[in-house]
């Protein structure tokens, strides 16, 4: 099992601070570092310059927005940003939310499934620089009776094959990315439950005619280096009352959804009916503690390398770290307490 590093978004006050983290986790050994975007900084533009100030760690976006880009766009920047880190890239995409896809880039939010196969499909064929000649339901190339002729990509990337990775929550979107991914970015990853993400990952392998051998289980996770681990997994309320309560709209909530998938119904429901009502202290308190337990690395460096030996088992083959602390000094001290329990637990 490998560490990632989650940087999350940029121009949020602490970029000096990021690059700060991206060195000292390439100086560690961690294998990735993973940039975010939503309606704010870009991940492309954070992550070529992640790339330049860093030597060996991969660079990766988690994630590119699908209705931000068409997929010859992304092509062209996975293509460039390859090159430019010299081999380092991987492709992280996502369809987003129905209130950032139709809010921000007017892009309308139905049958994200086909729209993200079509999306993949085209770019996999730019990628091998074969001339792009496609017909689906988003996207013609080249466009029928007008100048555009079928292209090719002219930039060549340092690898052959840019490992491909979708976000996914849904089972008909874990199912499809097991089929068409290499790699799935996950969150709020438990191990105890893991068969609710891995059954349809494995199908999806299934329908391939893989299995989820060489394929990359990747998910996010908060940690925090404490004695306290009640106290620890207080901190990580508002950023679980977030996302089950307030991401999307009462009627589409992905996260929403998964909780529930994993036995928390009524606390899902609570933690919904606070966060719209506008009571966020309220939501937060309401999130279980299992629920963030479960789900991050909570604890003295003992307990961190005992729940690091659970997600190895469950089949995680990357952890993606967000570090918890306000200080650069914190964030720093976390990221060597992970690499010193990966080695007491024997993963490193």
């Amino acid at each position: 099992m490998r560490l990632g590093i989650n940087l999350g978004y940029w121009g949020l006050g602490n970029d000096a601070d990021n690059i700060a983290v991206a060195q000292e986790a390439d100086r560690l050994g961690y294998a990735v570092c993973w940039a975010a975007e939503a309606y704010g900084s870009d991940a492309a533009t954070v992550l070529a310059y992640v790339a330049a100030r860093t030597e060996r760690i991969d660079v990766g976006s988690a994630i590119f927005q699908i209705p931000a880009r068409t997929p010859t766009m992304t092509a062209m920047t996975a293509a460039t940003l390859d090159t430019l880190s010299g081999g380092r890239f991987r492709l992280g995409l996502g369809v987003s939310g129905p209130q950032v896809s139709e809010g921000w880039y007017g892009v309308k939010f139905d049958k994200p499934l086909a729209r993200t196969r079509e999306y993949v499909e085209i770019i996999r064929k730019a990628m091998l620089r074969e001339r792009v000649v496609h017909e689906g339901a988003n996207w013609t190339l080249p466009l029928p009776g007008g100048p555009g002729k079928a292209l090719k990509l002219t930039v060549h990337p340092v690898r052959e094959h840019i490992p491909l990775y979708i976000a996914a929550i849904g089972p008909k979107n874990l199912e499809q990315t097991g089929e068409i991914a290499d790699g799935w970015l996950g969150i709020f990853f438990s191990p105890e439950q893991a068969e609710v993400s891995l059954e349809p990952l494995r199908a999806g392998r299934a329908k391939a005619g893989r299995t989820l051998e060489g394929f990359d289980l990747a998910p996010s996770l908060p940690i925090a280096v404490s004695d306290d681990v009640k106290a620890a997994a207080d901190a990580f309320r508002p950023y679980t009352a977030l996302y089950v309560g307030g991401m999307g709209s009462k009627e589409q909530n992905f996260y929403n959804r998964l909780a529930r998938r994993m036995g928390y119904e009524q606390a899902a429901d609570e933690i919904q009916e606070r966060y719209l009502a506008k009571d966020y202290a309220g939501a937060a308190a309401a999130v279980p503690h299992e629920l963030i337990d479960s789900t991050a690395l909570l604890g003295p460096k003992e307990r961190i390398a005992d729940r690091m030996q659970a997600f190895a088992d469950a089949g995680v083959t990357t952890l993606n770290l967000t570090p918890g602390g306000f200080t650069l000094e914190e964030r720093i001290a976390t990221l060597r307490t992970a690499v010193e329990a990966m080695e007491l637990a024997g993963l490193a």
